[in-house]
């Protein structure tokens, strides 16, 4: 028995077989003393050949080779003999390179474009770069140096100097690496600190960014200097510059331009997609590759999108009937996925049956860097040389240029909490270095829970491309699985992603122009703001520029430290209305709510209520979700959404411009150009929908000076072929408009009149609604809930409050409250009786106060969370056999009445503690947390702890008890060695207790302990 950990790095190197690997470059060596440092010397030699220059130093020779105005190359050749391993893997044709003129300046010479100089000093050689205008942008503080292991270039660091980039870096990344040393190679390691999928470039704030042209590994060391070393004995290097706001999207994109744009993905590789092994199954017993059928048949039947399946994800599994099953899944709206676990050479023959998506295992790192470039590619040219699709394809431990051929993805992980947590920072960190589409599997392959599942899923809706892994877990992890509530609130997400697909297919057209992918760091947009690239912001991203993403990565239904930038936010779910920049503390967040804000002045397309981009028809319509603030706009991209003809220029794009008062009241103007270019299946004439949230009614609505008919409810509006409603319960007060179809070859202005920007003609009006966090009901118990009513900057007056629950739960309105004076807050109790029969756990509610500030009716609404209690126990009761409030574990479920076992559920044996057996009990792994509910009804505590013996005398942890908040008792270090440890610890009317497990060495190697025997004593 060993802990997942264990496993994945043992089971890596046997069935992949790479030790040899290991041992190359960056492998794992004995550790010897650096050898000596030899620096470049003065220059003994000069020489001008149009925009390449070539430098001598003694033996050594150093040649710059300008590309465009703002891209050039150094290299230096310590024996004088220039090499690039890298060949044309990496670095594509650049066209003619730019004009350059050079001059002796007696102490350096200046080789100059018309942006930037390059400024070599003479004695010694050194590199120091300048713009046009005489700004100085980079600076050697010696010159580059070399040794038997590696060459390192050391650069100045400025004083608020920031620093991105190297590619996918668990756990970091979207916050600056200053101060920190950054590894580039490849290690194996999905887990937080690793690097998968590292790329050799890093950009500064100062508006540069260098790729270091190599496979070797590198070690970039942002301290003062910055050092950034390869391992081999030559120095190769790309510079690039940018400038103002946008210099490090410049510089992104001259590095994409250089070493290949991202690809745009087909539309079903923007859905969610679904991996297994069929053809027999050690896991899962006898199976066949149609059985995939059925399983897709399930997404089907929960009204779930799925774009496509690999039929085929396990180690030595094979396939059958790969054309029947091809057809099966298109039948579906899916397309058939392969796992290439150990070649490529049967590509062309399953193209052809059918196969649209090619995952590559870590085997295709192979012989290295070259060998995993080459497997994308060649998968990626196999689909498109053998169908009219796009190449697309799924690959760990992939390099620069890995960008222009497929989806980097994170690796074998397991699902957890903390899973959840180092995944944030890392895939929009990945964006700062051309990696437009990262990802890692929903709540991972190994572990998980259903509430973790959730959570990840819910962030995850945001990424441009996801999967969900099967097989290797306990059970299989289809969003279906789960039951209620994890269905709905999956779905629920996942048609949300679904309905987003135009504004990210925008965004990923988009990156094949400018090497920027659609999700990103603050950093990134708000390059001015101190917080952004700081730990403030590193649980957080940008979906676009519009949608901030924070997840919960704690099991907690409330989020701390969102923060929001400088400028107008509006709460997704809620439409309450932020001003940043602003730090966010408890925000409400039940499992059903994932912290999303929109920023003012987005205008976001979506294609509603669809499961598939296979269901949009010639009939279906467009709509267009729009925040209101001054003038913005959005530039929506389409094609035919699978074949490669947009490459020839078949595709179209439609602009949607907005006007409107920059805060308060006015009129709000939105012109839909027209749609400019041609591709086939494209839309002739659509139907348009529109939310303008505006948080006041207009007193009209035209239609290209045709007034548009007002609509008196949600039902007339959904039955009228075109019209608009004011609905004042929809996120704070929201204007719907839906119009008969219409050209798309011609444009047309939507006006509405006096109403306002996004905030309502008296911004601030609004009042907000919040809830006091930890509140408990029993099942089928009379209770109270408290809601907190905080007016806005108008009174509030005629509050009435209630409280939407679940079916079966019994609500009663609370009184109304006559004024809420401006800026105050008035706590409202609402009774509120559970069903008798409902579940323990929590459970979503939602708030609404229905009032009336500033002249105008008005509705605020909010989630929040309760727990539902179950009876507290009369006599006394196993911990075992009370209901768990929260079961975390380390590896696997925690068990009842048997130890930890494996990683499935009800796999362990007898609880066993230094040879004495236990008939009842838990097993548990580190970390482990399990809480119960004693309602004060007892006294004390008992149990005997330790290792299980199924370990052999290893792991080291420590066992806690907790109650209500406080640390009751700790155990000593506890050792597979150690003797059992007695438990008898007084509760004195506890009502929540957790029985804890904490690895005490950093390993969680056989942490395998076990509450044997554990019961509380209750009158």
């Amino acid at each position: 028995m060993r802990s997942p950990k264990w496993f994945r790095a043992t089971a890596v190197a046997a069935l992949l077989g790479l030790s040899a690997v290991l041992a190359g470059p960056g492998g794992g060596q004995a550790a010897q003393a650096e050898p000596a440092d030899t620096i470049v010397g003065d220059i003994t030699g000069f020489e001008a050949d149009g925009s390449v220059y070539h430098l001598a130093a003694g033996a050594a020779e150093v040649r710059v080779s300008f590309v465009t105005a703002e891209t050039f190359r150094i290299e230096l050749a310590p024996d004088g003999k220039f090499t690039d391993p890298t060949g044309t893997d990496i670095v594509l044709p650049q066209g003619t390179p730019p004009a350059t003129k050079w001059r002796d300046r007696g102490d350096r010479y200046e080789l100059s474009t018309s942006h930037v100089t390059l400024r070599a000093y003479k004695k010694p050689l050194r590199f120091a770069l300048h713009r046009a205008d005489g700004s100085r942008i980079w600076a050697e503080t010696k010159g580059l140096t070399w040794n038997g292991e590696r060459t390192t270039q050391s650069l100045a660091r400025g004083a608020d100097e920031q620093y991105y980039g190297a590619g996918m870096q668990n756990g970091r990344g979207n916050t600056s690496h200053r101060g920190k040393t950054v590894e580039v190679g490849v290690d194996y390691n999905w887990d937080d600190g690793g690097h998968p999928n590292s790329v050799p470039f890093y950009l500064s704030s100062s508006g540069y960014g260098v790729y270091r042209n190599t496979y070797a590994p590198n070690t970039y060391s942002f301290a003062d200097p910055v050092t950034a070393s390869a391992k081999e004995q030559r120095f190769d290097a790309y510079y690039f510059t940018g400038e103002g706001a946008d210099s490090a999207k410049d510089v992104i994109g001259a590095y994409t331009r250089l070493t290949g744009k991202p690809f745009l993905p087909p539309l079903y590789g923007l859905e969610i997609g679904d991996a297994d092994c069929y053809l027999h199954n050690a896991n899962r017993g006898e199976r066949h590759t149609l059985d995939a059928l059925k399983v897709a048949d399930g997404y089907l039947e929960h009204d779930m999108p799925n774009g496509w399946m690999l039929v085929n994800d396990g180690y030595g599994c094979g396939y059958e009937n790969l054309a029947e099953t091809a057809k099966g899944l298109q039948d579906r709206k899916m397309q058939l996925g392969l796992w290439t676990e150990d070649g490529i050479d049967q590509l062309a023959g399953q193209v052809k049956a059918g196969q649209r998506v090619a995952k590559l295992d870590v085997a295709w790192v192979g012989e290295g860097y070259k060998f995993a470039l080459d497997g994308c590619k060649d998968a990626y040219q196999g689909i498109e040389d053998h169908s009219d699709a796009r190449g697309f394809t799924w690959a760990p431990e992939s390099w620069a240029g890995a960008q222009r051929c497929g989806v980097q993805w994170s690796g074998d992980q397991s699902g957890s909490w903390e899973n959840i947590r180092f995944q944030i920072p890392t895939y929009a960190g990945a964006t700062m270095s051309g990696l437009a589409y990262t990802t890692g599997d929903v709540d991972g392959i190994f572990g998980g829970s259903p509430k973790t599942y959730t959570r990840d899923l819910q962030w995850k809706a945001f990424l441009p491309a996801l999967m969900t892994m099967n097989g290797w877990a306990a059970s299989d992890k289809q969003p279906f699985r789960y039951g209620e509530p994890y269905t709905s609130i999956n779905r629920k997400y996942l048609k949300l992603k679904e309905s987003l697909l135009p504004y990210m297919y925008s965004y990923a057209h988009e990156a094949t122009k400018t090497g920027v992918g659609p999700v990103r760091p603050l950093a990134l947009e708000y390059p001015g703001d101190p917080q952004a690239g700081t730990d403030a912001a590193k649980y957080e991203f940008l979906t676009g520029e519009d949608f901030l993403v924070a997840p919960v990565y704690q099991d907690s239904t409330a989020r701390d430290g969102i923060y929001l930038p400088k400028g107008t936010w509006i709460d997704y779910w809620s439409g309450r209305v932020y001003q940043g920049p602003v730090t966010l503390d408890g925000y409400s967040a039940p499992l059903d709510t994932l912290p999303l804000f929109v920023r003012a002045g987005a205008s976001v397309p979506m294609w509603p209520g669809i499961r598939s981009y296979q269901d949009r028809t010639a009939e279906s319509p467009l709509a267009w979700d729009v925040y209101p603030q001054g003038r913005s706009s959005f530039t929506l991209y389409e094609d035919d959404g699978v074949t490669r003809e947009h490459r020839a220029g078949k595709y179209a794009t439609q602009r949607a411009d907005v006007d409107a008062p920059r805060q308060g009241a006015g009129d709000v103007s939105v012109r839909i150009g027209a749609s400019e270019g041609e591709f086939s299946g494209k839309q002739r004439s659509r139907p348009y929908r529109f939310t303008a949230h505006t948080g006041d009614a207009p007193s009209r609505v035209e239609l290209d000076d045709r007034g548009l008919p007002r609509l008196a409810s949600k039902a007339a509006f959904d039955a009228a072929a075109e019209g608009w409603w004011y609905d004042r319960d929809d996120r704070g007060g929201v204007v719907q408009v839906k119009t008969a179809k219409l050209r798309t070859d011609r444009a047309f202005e939507l006006e509405l009149e006096d109403t306002s920007a996004v905030g309502g003609a008296v911004p601030g009006a609004q009042a907000a609604l919040s809830a006091p966090v930890a509140q408990e009901l029993g099942a089928g118990v009379a209770g109270k809930v408290s809601v907190d009513v905080t007016a806005g900057s108008r009174d509030a007056t005629g509050v009435q409050v209630g409280v939407e629950a679940p079916e079966g739960w019994q609500v009663t309105s609370a009184p109304v409250v006559d004024r809420i004076p401006a800026g105050t807050t008035r706590r409202v109790e609402v009774a509120v009786t559970p069903d008798k029969d409902a579940r323990p756990g929590e459970a979503s509610l939602t708030a609404t106060a229905r009032y009336r500030a500033a002249g105008q009716d008005r509705t605020s609404v909010q989630r929040f969370a309760v727990a539902v209690m179950p009876p507290p126990p009369t006599a006394d009761a196993w911990a075992s056999d009370l209901p768990w409030l929260k079961s975390t574990n380390g590896w696997g479920p925690p068990e009842r009445d048997r130890s930890n076992g494996e990683s499935g559920a009800e796999d362990g044996r007898a609880l066993t503690l230094a040879g004495t057996t236990y008939e009842k009990g838990i097993g548990g792994h580190a970390d482990s947390d399990i809480e119960v509910y004693l309602g004060g009804r007892c006294s004390k505590l008992t149990a005997d702890v330790g290792i299980d013996d199924e370990i052999n005398g290893y792991g080291e942890v420590a066992f806690s008890v907790e109650a209500d908040g406080k640390v009751l008792w700790t155990s000593p270090e506890v050792t597979g060695a150690s003797a059992t440890v007695p438990v008898d610890v007084d509760l004195d009317g506890a009502r929540h207790v957790h029985l804890r497990i904490t690895d005490t060495n950093g390993s969680k190697s056989g942490d395998h302990g076990d509450w044997a025997a554990a019961r509380f004593h209750c009158a």
